[in-house]
């Protein structure tokens, strides 16, 4: 990029800049929120997805306690074949997905990426409370040796990459933690 004189910028001038003129850059000609997605609609699907959330885990609670008092502590179950073998597809197609676009390098890799974590923790979880008396050592080992450090490298991974992004796009100081990271209105 050259200087014409009518107020372009220079790569040279740009790189000159200090990171916080860099981000005041960045704010000044980013497009309007509102021009992408309308504020008001905005706003109201966010209110609307919090209040799902809070209700969700509010109406869940009583849920759950009446499960602990009523549920038998044995129970056969049906489709039992079924499901471990639906759940581990589901685990496999995440896998996949999340190999696929971290090959072709994908911010999307993300989504799938955090998934396959959240599906791993479950998967050990599940794995240890099924056990039957004696197969106790099986899946805690699988889930000591595999499943948790693998799910560990998958949600640090997607959270890395998070944070990697917005501090490029000058949305976050490096030395600031993502989890602090501000969501558009």
């Amino acid at each position: 990029m050259t200087d014409y004189g009518d107020g372009t910028l220079s790569d040279a001038q740009i790189a000159s800049m200090s990171p916080a003129q860099r981000r005041d850059l960045i704010q000044r000609l980013e497009r309007p929120l509102d021009e992408v997605f309308p504020l008001a609609i905005a706003k109201r699907v966010r209110r609307n997805r919090l209040t799902l959330m809070v209700g969700g885990a509010i109406g869940l609670i009583p849920w759950t306690i009446y499960l602990a008092v009523t549920l038998p502590a044995n129970y056969v179950a049906h489709n039992w074949p079924a499901t471990w073998i639906g759940f581990d597809c589901v685990l496999i197609a995440f896998m996949i997905a999340t190999a696929v676009l971290g090959w072709l390098r994908r911010e999307l890799v993300i989504l799938p990426g955090f998934t396959t974590g959240v599906l791993l923790i479950c998967d050990a979880w599940f794995d240890i409370m099924t056990a039957g008396p004696g197969q106790m050592w099986m899946p805690v080992l699988t889930a000591a040796l595999l499943n948790l450090p693998l799910a560990a490298i998958m949600i640090a991974g997607a959270v890395r990459i998070i944070r990697l992004t917005a501090t490029r796009l000058w949305f976050l100081d490096p030395a600031t933690p993502a989890w602090r990271l501000p969501l558009v209105p």
